[in-house]
């Protein structure tokens, strides 16, 4: 069941969207935005591993509670419904959007506009359960989520929240250790990244690889056949400047 996009916002499907396609937001300041929403089975794990936690917070709760006598199972019932109704809440919010097993599982609950989830649309959202579990075994949320291109269950529908995979950013390979060189002219951006990318990738390539790659960066840049892989290594480190 698709949403209207408001007008500051725009949201797009790919072109043919797959399960597990891509979601695009475009910003109100123009910046496209690429989400991957997760799909039904990823999210059925994460649920898996909260609901294990939340059991065996009230199990060990409940046992302790229990020596109590009468006033021990009031406070459990009390206990029961704040871990039941805000364990979500609180983690979402507090948290990123992260709860225990979507923090496992490397997801994240955002607004449908990327914007980090709030205390309304977390409400929501969790508060719907009751319906996506009905009749039996959350049917209706488990038909939901694969009717939506998006992965939504009726309660995500209700409060426009979106359950997506959290990206980590990329981490650059160390350059090879070499004493910094300037370049003999000034490199172009393309040629920088050449330069930078030999240094980078040295510990995956074969040295045959290796000496034939330096052997085309070395003919523009004016260094010795012989000495390229060490020239380009520095003049790498001078292009990284001190770190």
């Amino acid at each position: 069941m698709p949403l209207s996009p408001s007008p500051a916002i725009q949201t797009t499907a790919a072109p043919g969207a797959v399960l597990d396609t891509r979601f695009h937001v475009e910003t109100p300041e123009g910046i496209d935005l690429v989400m991957r929403p997760a799909g039904l089975l990823v999210r059925a794990l994460a649920f898996a591993i909260d609901l294990v936690i939340r059991g065996l917070i009230l199990g060990a709760a409940m046992f302790l509670l229990s020596l109590l006598g009468q006033l021990g199972m009031g406070l459990g019932a009390i206990l029961y419904f704040l871990v039941n109704w805000w364990y979500m809440v609180l983690f979402e919010v507090l948290n990123q959007g992260r709860s225990p097993g979507k923090q496992y599982m490397g997801l994240r609950v955002v607004h449908d506009d990327g914007t980090p989830i709030g205390w309304a649309a977390s409400l929501t959202r969790n508060l719907l359960r009751f319906v996506d579990v009905l009749p039996f075994a959350y049917a209706f949320g488990i038909i939901s989520c694969l009717y939506s291109n998006t992965f939504k269950r009726l309660g995500d529908l209700a409060a426009g929240t979106l359950v997506v995979y959290r990206d980590m950013p990329l981490q650059r390979p160390p350059l090879v250790s070499a004493e910094p060189l300037r370049s003999p002219f000034t490199l172009s951006l393309n040629e920088q990244r050449a330069v930078m990318g030999f240094s980078e990738r040295q510990g995956e390539l074969s040295p045959a690889r290796r000496e034939e790659l330096a052997a085309i960066l070395a003919e523009p840049l004016q260094v010795p056949a012989a000495q390229a892989e060490q020239q380009l290594n520095r003049i790498a480190s001078g292009l990284l400047g001190p770190t």
